[in-house]
């Protein structure tokens, strides 16, 4: 195992404090690292919280800011945040309007959130995201996995806290959001989480896993390595036959990089997957191409499709200051 770190022990907390350094003006760090938080609040706003394993970079602190999350909670690699976490985070946001919970579907996750909830005295409502189409439960969830169309309901939802929408309102956006989203993955290898030292999954080099986990969860299969564009069709099938888009209705292309996968094959795969929706008459009216929903080193990508309409394209385009996500301002 060759990685930048002193120890696998105190990994997290070295990357939290270098992330806090390195952003200094738009986030702050919690006391004893249990979140990371925006370092100005906007007083009467609906709060923002969402959390998950680390291992995922830049997913969930780099979405904190304006126009997105309030704050995040990072886990160690691969493993859900705690509920004190997640209630320090709670209660360092709520301005007054309660705080929406962006959930994605591990039973860890849902547990701790729900978990926290339960304790804190705010107004909370929670969005789980399900978004993976690969599989209908895996290893470490009960139902769909939510992946890299998290963002996408994210990035709605931040845009629409800032108008000052209430609560209620917000919940029942991201759930919309959240059914109108898909997602599918391929891995080409394995990462090594730090704290075991190898490889999570044994792959051929001639082999690639078919709508793996982010976390390195079997997919649907393990099959010899394709073209691009045999891969991509795959993808964008199986995310096109369950999201079934209304016609000619605007959609949002997200093709999302796992760690170690350069950005000049994610943009074949752009045009892999474009060709194909081209084909079937969907429009896509926004892209957005990068490492953003990562799973430590591995190679490989996922396609998000969101079929989006009239009223959440201007929401996507709503300005956004965050470490990873900044137009508009």
């Amino acid at each position: 195992m060759k990685k930048f770190i002193n120890t696998p022990a105190t990994l997290l907390e070295d990357s939290l404090d270098g992330f806090a350094r390195a952003h200094a003006g738009l986030v702050r760090l919690g006391e004893e690292r249990r979140f990371i938080a925006r370092a100005a609040l906007s007083p009467g706003k609906v709060g923002l919280v969402s959390g998950g394993g680390s291992g995922h970079e830049p997913m969930h602190a780099g979405f904190i800011g304006h126009g997105m999350l309030d704050a995040a909670c990072p886990g160690q690699v691969f493993t859900s945040p705690t509920p004190d976490q997640i209630v320090a985070a709670i209660e360092a946001v709520d301005t007054g309007a309660g705080v929406l919970l962006v959930v994605k579907n591990y039973e860890g996750d849902v547990m701790n959130f729900e978990m926290a909830a339960e304790i804190t005295g705010s107004p909370i409502a929670t969005v789980v995201t399900d978004d993976d189409v690969a599989v209908e439960a895996s290893t470490w969830s009960t139902g769909r996995r939510g992946v890299a169309g998290t963002l996408v309901v994210e990035k709605i939802l931040g845009a629409a806290a800032e108008q000052g929408r209430p609560l209620a309102a917000l919940k029942e956006l991201g759930d919309a959001v959240n059914r109108r989203t898909r997602s599918m993955g391929v891995a080409l290898t394995s990462c090594t989480v730090p704290a075991a030292g190898t490889p999570t999954f044994q792959i051929g080099e001639d082999e690639m896993e078919m709508g793996v986990g982010i976390h390195g969860e079997p997919g649907r299969r393990r099959v010899k390595l394709a073209s691009a564009d045999a891969i991509a069709e795959e993808l964008v099938e199986t995310v096109l036959k369950d999201l079934d888009p209304a016609p000619g209705a605007p959609c949002l292309l997200l093709v999302n990089g796992f760690g170690g996968t350069p950005m000049i094959e994610l943009y074949l795969m752009v045009q892999a997957a474009g060709r194909i929706l081209d084909r079937h008459g969907v429009k896509v009216a926004r892209y957005l191409t990068g490492n953003y929903v990562t799973s430590l080193e591995m190679a490989g990508c996922s396609i998000s499709l969101a079929a989006l309409d009239e009223e959440w394209l201007p929401l996507w385009d709503a300005p956004v200051e965050t470490a990873t996500l900044r137009w508009g301002r």
